[in-house]
């Protein structure tokens, strides 16, 4: 029997009937084929068919899929989300499946004191091997405790920091009822597993996960973890691990219509390539997009690896792909700022169980690992924006291109808030951008001129348009950046869209 004929035949029966038993479909057929042999051979299709598939008593049950549509929480989705991120815990039951994954590689207790010091010197070793720069810097998962470190230090920071971005898209109605996701260099399966984490506080929608691994460490690990964590009756399906090396990977082995791809802490791991053959590899890879697909790329927020991030950014704008958020292109121009630090801060996470033993130390602070700091970019080849709004030639605000032309002027400014406050007690302080910007520019906020009119800056969200009418600019030579100093005859407010005054 060929598997074209099984593939014709199940297209055939769904389309008449929108519940069926798989064994059903061996009436239809011309051979005799088990129910096992037609369930492999259309295990891979199933979501892109549009069914859902329940094992029942050595049958499956078809369901007809509801139509696709764009993610809108519910009050109660809403109230849960809310109760997540208030505390901002990895949960118990994944802390536990970690701890039995330590116990499992080790054959001794999670907590015992030899394994303890162990994962601390891989947690050592990782963090020495992350701060070496060039060809010296090579960060490897491809010994036992190397993964063991990870899953310890920063898997919990990273499995509740892609759960913010998750509900932002949902928020935005960038997902869909049913999403096809990829994620690149997927190590332990930390965004499969909090992909999961965010689909268990939604109801019915359902997730198809595809993933790349190139250490089998990372492999054992994934395979131990994301199936026990998304259970028997998830919504959320797990696909086999691709095994390959994301350099030398043949894109059309991928599935296609994904609608979300993430790299998610890889490309900056990628020392051995340019940023050239980095922006590459996204852009052939984004030809396995859906129409309305979208790319996450995201990166740690030091300095170094933020402002790479940024870069590779700007060059994927270039070759077509068109940055979502957070950038805001007010003007329709070209970034040319070299050098963009700018990031996302979030609630700390409590430390888990595991973090807490591992700090039972000399320098236990070497161990616990519970800031949310990241750079981020979404990226689609539609021309959908977070931000629409594109200002009239007649608008009073200058462009920040132009602000060498406005020193010690008082002007009007509008643009995208790209950072949290950076500034200390006497001096609130954030970074702008309306997309044009060729230095750094910094909205500078002393904390003596904060009023009504003026502390909407301190209440926007990372990536917000805000106005802001009034400001003294000021070139600081110390930085080449320059300031715009916020007084008390300044005025801030957030976007609007009837630009033409």
């Amino acid at each position: 029997m060929s598997d074209r004929e099984i593939i014709s035949t199940f297209k055939y029966v769904s389309r008449m009937k929108p519940e069926f038993m798989l064994s059903e479909l061996t009436d239809y057929l011309k051979e005799k084929t088990s129910v096992k042999q037609v369930y492999k051979t259309l295990k891979p299709l199933f979501f892109d068919l549009g069914v859902d598939v329940v094992a029942d008593e050595g049958d499956f049950r078809i369901v007809r899929a509801a139509p696709l549509k764009k993610i809108e929480l519910t009050a109660d989705e809403i109230k849960k989300n809310e109760r997540f991120f208030k505390s901002t815990a990895v949960s118990r039951k994944m802390e536990r499946l970690v701890e039995q994954y330590i116990e499992k590689k080790t054959s001794k207790n999670w907590d015992d004191e030899i394994v303890m010091e162990k994962i601390r010197k891989a947690i050592r070793d990782q963090k020495a091997d992350y701060w070496k720069e060039g060809s010296s810097r090579k960060i490897s998962y491809e010994t036992g405790y190397s993964t063991l470190g990870y899953l310890a230090y920063q898997f919990p920071v990273y499995f509740v920091q892609f759960q913010y971005l998750l509900h932002d898209l949902a928020k935005e109605g960038m997902l869909k009822n049913r999403m096809k996701i990829l994620d690149v260099g997927t190590g332990p399966g930390t965004i499969p597993l909090a992909i999961i984490d965010f689909y268990n506080r939604l109801d019915d929608r359902k997730a198809n996960i595809h993933t790349i691994e190139l250490f089998d460490e990372n492999i054992e690990a994934y395979n131990f973890l994301v199936p026990q964590y998304a259970g028997i009756k998830s919504n959320v399906t797990i696909e086999e691990p691709i095994r390959a090396d994301v350099s030398k990977l043949n894109v059309e082995k991928l599935p296609d219509n994904i609608d979300l791809m993430v790299f998610s802490n890889v490309l900056n791991e990628m020392k051995d390539l340019s940023m050239e053959q980095k922006a590459d590899i996204v852009k052939n890879m984004a030809g396995k997009l859906s129409p309305d697909g979208s790319i996450i790329i995201i990166e740690p927020a030091d300095k170094v690896n933020s402002t790479g991030m940024r870069t590779l950014t700007i060059m994927l704008k270039r070759m077509g792909i068109k940055i979502y958020s957070p950038c805001s292109f007010i003007w329709s121009g070209e970034c040319t700022l070299e050098t963009c630090w700018s990031f996302e801060h979030k609630r700390d996470i409590e430390p888990t169980r595991l973090m807490l033993k591992l700090a039972e130390c000399n320098e236990p602070y070497r161990y616990i690992n519970t800031d949310i700091k990241y750079s981020y970019a979404i990226l689609r080849k539609d021309k959908l924006s977070r931000q629409n709004l594109i200002i009239p030639d007649k608008a009073k605000f200058a462009r920040m291109s132009k602000i060498d032309m406005h020193n010690q002027k008082h002007i009007n400014v509008i643009g995208s808030l790209m950072s949290e406050d950076l500034g200390d007690e006497r001096y609130k302080l954030y970074r702008i951008c309306d997309g044009t910007s060729k230095k750094a520019v910094y909205a500078v906020l002393p904390t003596h001129n904060l009023s009504e009119d003026n502390e909407v800056i301190t209440k926007a969200q990372y990536g917000s348009i805000i106005k802001l009418f009034n400001v003294l600019v000021k070139y600081n030579e110390t930085n080449d950046s320059y300031n715009l100093l916020i007084g008390k005859g300044t005025t801030v407010e957030p976007q609007y869209h009837d630009m033409d005054q």
